[in-house]
């Protein structure tokens, strides 16, 4: 079992920037994969970003690329998610999960989930 926070969600203006954390506990944290998935009001949950257990090997989606940034931290048990130049449409509440396995933009294949963190950018 896996036990996953996220943190690091408020409120911000237009073009600012924000970072979420997710700490991991229970099991060895080296040992899955992380994603990021969000879910705006009314819309059905999407995925974000994914990071390998080495932290070598990462993957965006294209709404986020150049502007999202994942890293991981396995010593403090942490993956973080630095957004930048966020805009209206990012706004939503934002989850890290973890799997085994490689990489999957599929929110079925990933067997623990965080609470969520709310984002919300205004324009």
């Amino acid at each position: 079992q896996v036990q996953l926070v996220e943190s690091g969600g408020r409120w911000v203006q237009a073009g600012g920037s924000l970072r979420l954390s997710c700490v991991a506990s229970g099991r060895a944290f080296s040992d899955y994969s992380m994603g990021w998935f969000r879910q705006a009001p009314g819309k059905e949950r999407e995925f974000v970003l994914w990071i390998y257990r080495d932290g070598l090997s990462t993957y965006y989606a294209d709404s986020v690329k150049g502007r999202f940034i994942v890293s991981r931290d396995n010593a403090k048990n942490t993956v973080y998610l630095d957004m930048n130049s966020l805009q209206p449409e990012d706004t939503a509440i934002y989850y890290c999960a973890a799997r085994s396995g490689y990489i999957s933009t599929s929110a079925a294949t990933y067997n623990y989930w965080g609470q969520g963190t709310h984002v919300t950018v205004s324009s």
